[in-house]
């Protein structure tokens, strides 16, 4: 197996798939391997090695990792890091390809984490507070690649953001497989964790990553008070995946339908200007037109801004993996009448913000001489200018997408 030559400087090129955690984990990997006088190139056939972080949610996603590693393979020398070790990791390793096994990145994670010199803030997506989770759903793959939950203390996750904001970073996110299970490991909760960010100085916001709805609803009020801060965008991801209980109680989520609205509607009351994102998984085993009616249901009574929609995929090593599933033709039906209803509930929205005066934090350069930037639902603005990145533009929102609205600076 190659290993880096001791006192040997590599350049290094880097690229990372699927959720925000696995990005910011890998983010973090290849800044700690800069921070030891490594180089970054921006191609592969630059590098002396490729980091790839993988993502296995899906099974055509596991499908484009195994064949872009191959071919950056055919480049330079590759480290295979994230969740597809623990699935096909050691099937892939060659004398080229050298797949990094889950302890060896749970130690890292655990005890190499917090220390970490943010070298290059391009490749880096966030702060991760906590590996594993605590779920354990019948179709998931990632709670098998990941493990139980381990937490990092609240002390070191604040010591590493005062880093990122000493670099000039004004957008702190912070990310897991279930950010509302931070602490339950170590005595501590996520609202404490939201409470100590917020608390601390600097001009900064700060984004909470995606939360299971059965541990939100342990710390619903807590949490609803520590997003009252300035410094909080006032978003929430939280997965429901069906509007029936039968597919949630045989999915094994361990909530019910009446827990998800539960959770928004505190939500909604206490921050009116607020925007909510949800996943749903269509065609999973048992799926039929009546929960296909409760799912619309629900997606026409909480109205989120974002749903992120998946056809079932059956994963090894999960006990769904040789389920029955619906007729594809039926899937596909859903799916597409999912998106419909999602498509009118967002133009709508995102329509009634026009004319509204808005303070945008600007977080990447945009296309054709444009921003794009957050308003403090995390709502996309595109501003046409060329502002600094992490710079405030006050502006009146004059159009909309379905996506996103459009601002001019006032």
């Amino acid at each position: 197996m190659w290993r880096q030559p001791i006192g040997g400087l590599l350049k290094v090129y880097f690229e990372s798939y699927g959720c925000t955690l696995n990005k910011s984990e890998s983010g973090l990997y290849v800044n700690k391997l800069l921070s030891e006088g490594n180089t970054l190139v921006r191609r592969p056939e630059e590098a002396d090695i490729s980091v790839i972080g993988t993502c296995v949610v899906i099974k055509s996603t596991e499908d484009r990792m195994t064949k872009r590693i191959g071919e950056l393979s055919r480049e330079s020398r590759v480290r295979v890091i994230g969740c597809i070790s623990s699935v096909t990791g050691k099937v892939l390793e060659d004398e080229n390809i050298e797949v990094l096994a889950p302890k060896d990145f749970r130690s890292f994670y655990t005890g190499q984490l917090d220390d970490i010199e943010i070298k290059e803030p391009s490749i880096f997506d966030g702060i991760p507070i906590n590996q594993g989770c605590t779920g354990s759903c019948n179709y998931c793959i990632s709670h098998v690649a990941r493990g139980k939950l381990v937490s990092r203390p609240i002390g070191k996750i604040v010591s590493q953001i005062r880093m990122q904001l000493e670099r000039g970073i004004r957008e702190v996110r912070i990310s897991s497989l279930d950010t509302a299970a931070y602490g339950k490991d170590i005595g501590t909760s996520l609202p404490d964790l939201v409470e100590a960010i917020s608390s601390s100085e600097g001009d900064f916001m700060l984004r909470v990553g995606m939360m299971e709805p059965r541990n939100t609803l342990s710390v619903k009020d807590r949490l609803m008070e520590s997003y009252s801060s300035g410094k909080v965008f006032k978003f929430m991801h939280l997965p429901v995946q069906s509007g029936d209980n039968r597919v949630l109680e045989s999915m094994n989520r361990e909530y019910s339908r009446e827990d998800f609205e539960e959770i928004v509607s505190a939500f909604r009351n206490a921050y009116p200007d607020s925007m909510l994102s949800t996943d749903i998984i269509a065609g999973y085993h048992g799926d039929d037109e009546e929960s296909f009616e409760k799912t619309v249901s629900l997606i026409e009574k909480t109205r989120p801004e974002i749903i992120n929609i998946t056809r079932f995929s059956p994963r090894p090593y999960t006990p769904d993996y040789n389920v029955k599933t619906p007729p594809s033709n039926d899937t596909k039906r859903w799916t597409k009448e999912y998106a419909r209803i999602h498509e009118e509930i967002t133009r709508d929205k995102f329509s009634k913000e026009t004319g509204k005066v808005k303070t945008v934090l600007v977080n990447e350069k945009g296309k054709n001489g444009t921003v794009v930037g957050r308003d403090l639902a995390y709502r996309p603005v595109v501003i046409p200018g060329d502002f600094p990145v992490y710079s405030k533009v006050e502006c009146e929102i004059v159009d909309s997408d379905r996506i996103y609205l459009v601002g001019k600076k006032i």
